[in-house]
């Protein structure tokens, strides 16, 4: 069965910075392009970034720049790291396939805030 773990938020000021985890189970983790996701409250859940098999990345606008999506295939663990963090950042995320075709975990929730 399918089991995606999500770690490591927290609450950051603006302008700081948090790296999140994210441990897959029951898949064959190397083989699939992995994505980060969120969902603010009152928003639709949206990806933010992905990682193909190939390792090629891919980001929406408001994060590019700011996060990096990496892989250990080794540790079916996908991670985001998150630098000059913004109030509009605040959000539960989530990992999922990029087609974000598995079980969805609880994600970690991220609240940026002076």
């Amino acid at each position: 069965q399918v089991q995606l773990v999500e770690s490591g938020g927290g609450l950051v000021q603006p302008g700081g910075s948090l790296r999140l985890s994210c441990v897959a189970s029951g898949m064959m983790f190397s083989r699939y392009d992995m994505g980060w996701y969120r969902q603010a409250s009152g928003k639709q859940r949206e990806l933010v970034a992905r990682m193909t098999t190939f390792r090629t990345t891919d980001y929406v606008d408001s994060v590019r720049g700011r996060f990096t999506i990496s892989r250990d295939n080794a540790k079916n663990t996908v991670y985001l790291q998150m630098n000059s963090l913004k109030p509009e950042d605040t959000a539960i995320y989530y990992c999922n396939t990029a087609s974000g075709g598995a079980p969805w975990g609880r994600g970690t929730q991220v609240t940026v805030s002076s």
